[in-house]
């Protein structure tokens, strides 16, 4: 299995040093995949779509300015 290199920061690494029962690498290893699997599923909605980047982007704008105006930020 290939090994991975992560940097933490200290104050995080601390945290995890006192709960040592916990395989940290077993934690991470879960998150990735669930990540990657959840990547997959994306680019397989998405690879049906016909939007164009320009599309989304507009749509996106659309989006965050009607939530921006409903919570009075806009």
């Amino acid at each position: 299995m290939p090994n991975v290199t992560l940097a933490i920061p200290k104050e995080l690494h601390e945290k995890m040093k006192q709960h040592s029962e916990i395989r940290w690498s077993a934690v991470i290893r879960k998150t990735i995949a669930e990540r990657i699997e959840a990547l997959e599923i994306m680019d397989r909605i998405t690879s049906k779509s016909k939007l164009t980047q320009a599309d989304v982007e507009e749509i996106s704008s659309k989006i965050d300015s009607a939530v921006a105006k409903k919570l009075g930020l806009k």
